[in-house]
């Protein structure tokens, strides 16, 4: 489990392809991150969770499997490419952000940059199978970030990005059109999954109208 509170961005060394081409191995340069991990250990790559397996001084490797690759912006990754990084969790840890699992639902574009003041709006394009479980005011990790929804619209979302968020994270160094990893708040999504099996089965009493009647 993460909180999508960027530790550290680190820079991809280099990206090889492995079981037969259809999935990769990623070594990823980084400093910060790798004091007291162990091989085994999760790292969330640009908020994909990866299982680190092999270490180095300025470096950890990890292996990522065909649909990892298509479901995510890891399969653009090339040498250079800078990607957020963030530990697991630990159990004693502080919630900084939300409950971020790793699991991405999808993937955006990134839409529209617009600077206000201190911060920068950014504009994200998302199917629709994203928007459904984005609220105003929400939680949504943008390539594992964990943000506020700020402004939620028929094709797309938006957040603004505060100045450290800016600097620590990799989010406005991104051009207009680049593929970012989407995972939606946890919480949502067991709500959804709950209410659609209620909605299948008459023996359920959890529907739409029982929350209402209970001030959900």
């Amino acid at each position: 489990m993460f909180t999508g509170i960027i530790e550290e961005i680190g820079s991809v060394a280099s990206v090889e392809p492995s079981g037969n081409g259809a999935g990769a191995r990623i070594k990823i340069r980084a400093q910060k991150i790798l004091q007291g991990t162990k091989v085994g250990d999760s790292i969330a790559v640009n908020g994909v969770c990866l299982t680190a397996t092999s270490l180095g001084a300025d470096f950890f490797t990890a292996d990522v499997m065909a649909e990892t690759l298509r479901r995510s912006n890891l399969g653009v990754l090339m040498p250079g490419s800078p990607v957020n990084l963030e530990c697991a969790m630990a159990a004693d840890g502080r919630f900084g952000g939300h409950i971020v699992s790793g699991h991405i639902d999808g993937t955006g574009t990134i839409a529209e940059t617009e600077r206000e003041g201190n911060a920068v709006w950014v504009y994200v394009n998302a199917s629709d199978s994203v928007l459904n479980l984005i609220v105003e005011k929400g939680s949504i990790a943008i390539d594992g970030i964990s943000l506020t929804v700020a402004k939620l619209e028929a094709a797309r979302f938006a957040v603004s990005v505060i100045p450290h968020t800016g600097k620590e994270t990799t989010l406005l160094s991104k051009k207009i059109g680049d593929k970012v990893n989407l995972e939606n708040d946890i919480v949502g999504k067991y709500v959804q999954r709950l209410l659609g099996r209620s909605s299948e089965s008459s023996s359920s009493a959890i529907t739409e109208e029982f929350l209402r009647e209970r001030g959900f």
